[in-house]
Protein backbone atom coordinates (compact mmCIF):
# COMPACT_ATOMS: atom_id res chain seq x y z
CA UNK A 1 0.00 0.00 0.00
CA UNK A 2 1.33 3.53 -0.88
CA UNK A 3 1.06 6.28 1.05
CA UNK A 4 -2.21 9.15 0.51
CA UNK A 5 -2.43 12.34 1.09
CA UNK A 6 -5.13 15.20 2.63
CA UNK A 7 -4.84 18.97 1.89
CA UNK A 8 -2.70 20.52 -1.11
CA UNK A 9 0.87 22.45 -0.58
CA UNK A 10 -0.40 25.93 -0.41
CA UNK A 11 2.42 28.11 0.02
CA UNK A 12 5.17 24.81 -0.91
CA UNK A 13 5.79 26.73 -3.97
CA UNK A 14 6.81 29.71 -2.06
CA UNK A 15 8.97 27.59 0.05
CA UNK A 16 11.23 26.07 -2.39
CA UNK A 17 11.64 29.17 -4.02
CA UNK A 18 13.62 30.96 -0.65
CA UNK A 19 17.02 30.21 -0.57
CA UNK A 20 17.55 26.91 2.83
CA UNK A 21 20.02 27.34 4.81
CA UNK A 22 21.65 24.88 6.54
CA UNK A 23 19.43 23.04 9.42
CA UNK A 24 20.12 25.12 12.65
CA UNK A 25 21.92 23.10 15.13
CA UNK A 26 19.76 22.37 18.46
CA UNK A 27 21.61 21.65 21.38
CA UNK A 28 19.69 18.43 22.51
CA UNK A 29 17.30 16.67 19.97
CA UNK A 30 15.26 15.56 23.25
CA UNK A 31 12.51 17.64 24.74
CA UNK A 32 9.75 17.80 27.53
CA UNK A 33 8.37 20.66 26.71
CA UNK A 34 6.41 22.24 24.19
CA UNK A 35 7.66 25.96 24.79
CA UNK A 36 10.77 24.80 24.32
CA UNK A 37 10.20 23.45 20.90
CA UNK A 38 8.02 26.65 19.48
CA UNK A 39 11.30 28.93 19.00
CA UNK A 40 13.27 25.95 17.46
CA UNK A 41 10.46 25.39 14.63
CA UNK A 42 10.34 29.34 14.19
CA UNK A 43 13.90 29.40 13.52
CA UNK A 44 13.88 25.98 10.74
CA UNK A 45 11.17 27.90 9.30
CA UNK A 46 12.59 31.37 8.95
CA UNK A 47 15.57 28.82 7.28
CA UNK A 48 13.15 28.09 4.85
CA UNK A 49 12.64 23.95 5.78
CA UNK A 50 9.70 22.33 5.85
CA UNK A 51 8.40 20.73 9.03
CA UNK A 52 7.40 17.24 9.40
CA UNK A 53 5.69 15.70 12.31
CA UNK A 54 5.20 12.19 13.20
CA UNK A 55 3.95 10.56 16.32
CA UNK A 56 3.18 7.48 18.46
CA UNK A 57 5.03 5.10 21.33
CA UNK A 58 7.90 4.04 20.08
CA UNK A 59 7.80 1.05 21.94
CA UNK A 60 10.37 -1.41 21.21
CA UNK A 61 12.04 0.31 18.32
CA UNK A 62 12.32 -2.07 15.36
CA UNK A 63 12.79 -1.90 11.18
CA UNK A 64 9.26 -0.87 10.77
CA UNK A 65 9.22 2.34 12.82
CA UNK A 66 13.19 3.06 11.35
CA UNK A 67 11.57 2.64 7.90
CA UNK A 68 7.97 4.72 8.81
CA UNK A 69 10.71 7.81 9.96
CA UNK A 70 12.92 7.39 7.35
CA UNK A 71 9.74 7.50 4.62
CA UNK A 72 8.46 10.78 6.80
CA UNK A 73 11.19 12.49 6.32
CA UNK A 74 11.10 12.35 2.45
CA UNK A 75 8.28 14.59 2.76
CA UNK A 76 10.22 17.64 4.25
CA UNK A 77 13.75 18.80 5.96
CA UNK A 78 12.85 18.67 9.86
CA UNK A 79 11.43 15.58 11.17
CA UNK A 80 10.13 16.27 14.49
CA UNK A 81 8.47 13.11 16.13
CA UNK A 82 5.67 12.76 19.10
CA UNK A 83 6.89 10.31 22.16
CA UNK A 84 3.93 9.22 24.46
CA UNK A 85 4.84 9.26 27.67
CA UNK A 86 4.83 5.86 29.89
CA UNK A 87 1.40 7.39 31.68
CA UNK A 88 -0.23 7.67 28.35
CA UNK A 89 1.00 4.27 26.97
CA UNK A 90 -0.32 2.58 29.87
CA UNK A 91 -3.97 4.05 29.22
CA UNK A 92 -3.84 3.20 25.45
CA UNK A 93 -2.36 0.13 25.80
CA UNK A 94 -2.68 -1.52 29.27
CA UNK A 95 -0.85 -2.05 32.22
CA UNK A 96 1.54 -3.78 30.82
CA UNK A 97 2.65 -1.57 28.31
CA UNK A 98 5.39 0.17 27.32
CA UNK A 99 8.12 -2.33 27.73
CA UNK A 100 10.72 0.29 27.13
CA UNK A 101 10.36 3.19 29.44
CA UNK A 102 9.84 6.61 28.03
CA UNK A 103 13.55 8.26 28.53
CA UNK A 104 14.89 4.93 26.06
CA UNK A 105 12.59 5.70 24.33
CA UNK A 106 13.23 9.39 23.55
CA UNK A 107 16.70 8.44 23.50
CA UNK A 108 16.88 5.64 21.39
CA UNK A 109 14.87 7.84 18.88
CA UNK A 110 17.86 10.46 18.71
CA UNK A 111 19.99 7.61 17.00
CA UNK A 112 18.15 7.53 13.71
CA UNK A 113 19.76 9.65 11.70
CA UNK A 114 16.40 10.90 9.87
CA UNK A 115 15.39 12.64 13.09
CA UNK A 116 15.75 15.97 13.91
CA UNK A 117 13.71 16.43 17.47
CA UNK A 118 12.05 13.91 19.93
CA UNK A 119 9.21 15.62 21.92
CA UNK A 120 7.65 13.65 24.90
CA UNK A 121 3.65 14.14 24.68
CA UNK A 122 1.96 13.65 28.30
CA UNK A 123 -1.78 12.17 29.37
CA UNK A 124 -2.81 15.29 30.88
CA UNK A 125 -2.29 16.99 26.85
CA UNK A 126 -5.04 19.15 25.46
CA UNK A 127 -6.16 17.23 22.31
CA UNK A 128 -3.67 18.00 19.29
CA UNK A 129 -1.37 19.97 21.68
CA UNK A 130 1.68 19.11 19.95
CA UNK A 131 0.23 19.55 16.44
CA UNK A 132 -1.47 23.31 17.35
CA UNK A 133 2.02 23.90 18.74
CA UNK A 134 4.16 22.71 15.50
CA UNK A 135 1.80 23.72 13.18
CA UNK A 136 3.54 21.26 10.76
CA UNK A 137 3.78 21.30 7.19
CA UNK A 138 3.33 18.01 6.75
CA UNK A 139 1.44 15.52 9.67
CA UNK A 140 2.48 11.62 8.88
CA UNK A 141 0.25 9.27 10.38
CA UNK A 142 -1.31 6.08 9.70
CA UNK A 143 -4.98 4.91 8.74
CA UNK A 144 -6.48 3.85 12.35
CA UNK A 145 -5.31 6.75 14.18
CA UNK A 146 -7.74 9.29 12.94
CA UNK A 147 -10.86 8.99 10.70
CA UNK A 148 -11.44 11.27 7.60
CA UNK A 149 -13.29 13.47 9.70
CA UNK A 150 -10.30 13.95 11.85
CA UNK A 151 -8.40 14.32 9.48
CA UNK A 152 -10.08 17.15 7.32
CA UNK A 153 -10.05 19.01 10.79
CA UNK A 154 -6.55 18.94 11.09
CA UNK A 155 -5.86 20.64 8.36
CA UNK A 156 -6.52 23.79 10.35
CA UNK A 157 -2.91 23.13 12.34
CA UNK A 158 -1.37 21.52 8.78
CA UNK A 159 -1.23 22.46 5.66
CA UNK A 160 -0.82 18.54 4.13
CA UNK A 161 -1.96 15.00 5.98
CA UNK A 162 -0.02 12.32 4.47
CA UNK A 163 -1.67 8.22 5.74
CA UNK A 164 1.38 6.05 5.64
CA UNK A 165 0.89 2.14 5.71
CA UNK A 166 2.77 0.12 8.45
CA UNK A 167 6.63 -0.74 7.42
CA UNK A 168 6.47 -3.93 9.01
CA UNK A 169 4.53 -6.98 8.57
CA UNK A 170 4.63 -7.48 12.58
CA UNK A 171 4.04 -4.43 14.95
CA UNK A 172 5.51 -4.19 18.61
CA UNK A 173 1.66 -5.51 20.10
CA UNK A 174 1.96 -8.27 17.69
CA UNK A 175 6.30 -9.53 18.80
CA UNK A 176 4.99 -9.18 22.54
CA UNK A 177 1.67 -11.30 22.64
CA UNK A 178 4.13 -14.15 20.84
CA UNK A 179 6.88 -13.75 23.23
CA UNK A 180 4.55 -14.07 26.05
CA UNK A 181 2.73 -17.33 24.26
CA UNK A 182 6.06 -18.91 24.03
CA UNK A 183 7.23 -18.21 27.57
CA UNK A 184 4.20 -19.43 28.70
CA UNK A 185 4.47 -22.40 26.22
CA UNK A 186 8.38 -23.17 27.86
CA UNK A 187 6.91 -22.62 31.47
CA UNK A 188 4.02 -25.55 30.56
CA UNK A 189 6.86 -27.68 29.38
CA UNK A 190 8.77 -27.39 32.26
CA UNK A 191 6.52 -27.81 34.65
CA UNK A 192 5.99 -31.25 36.04
CA UNK A 193 2.48 -32.65 36.59
CA UNK A 194 3.01 -32.47 40.30
CA UNK A 195 3.94 -29.12 39.84
CA UNK A 196 0.62 -28.01 37.58
CA UNK A 197 -1.78 -29.74 39.97
CA UNK A 198 -0.59 -27.56 42.57
CA UNK A 199 -1.14 -24.54 41.09
CA UNK A 200 -4.46 -25.72 39.64
CA UNK A 201 -4.93 -26.63 43.48
CA UNK A 202 -4.35 -23.09 44.61
CA UNK A 203 -6.63 -20.90 41.24
CA UNK A 204 -9.57 -23.53 42.88
CA UNK A 205 -8.88 -21.91 46.39
CA UNK A 206 -8.92 -18.84 45.40
CA UNK A 207 -11.96 -19.20 43.41
CA UNK A 208 -13.41 -21.24 46.79
CA UNK A 209 -13.29 -24.59 44.72
CA UNK A 210 -11.01 -26.15 46.88
CA UNK A 211 -11.33 -29.92 46.82
CA UNK A 212 -10.93 -29.80 50.66
CA UNK A 213 -13.37 -27.65 51.24
CA UNK A 214 -15.64 -29.41 49.43
CA UNK A 215 -14.65 -32.35 51.53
Amino acid sequence: REAYHLGTMRGSKTISKKKKTSIPEAKTKVHKSYKAVKPLVEKYRQAGHRIVLAQGTWDMVHVGHARYLDSAKKYGDVLIVGVDEDKKVRYRKGPDRPVVPEDERLEMLTHLRCVDLVVLKKLSDPKWALIKTIRPDILITIEENYDDEQRMALREYCKQVVVMPRQATTSTSAKIRLLQINIAEKIGKALTPKVMSAIDEVFRELKGESTKKRK
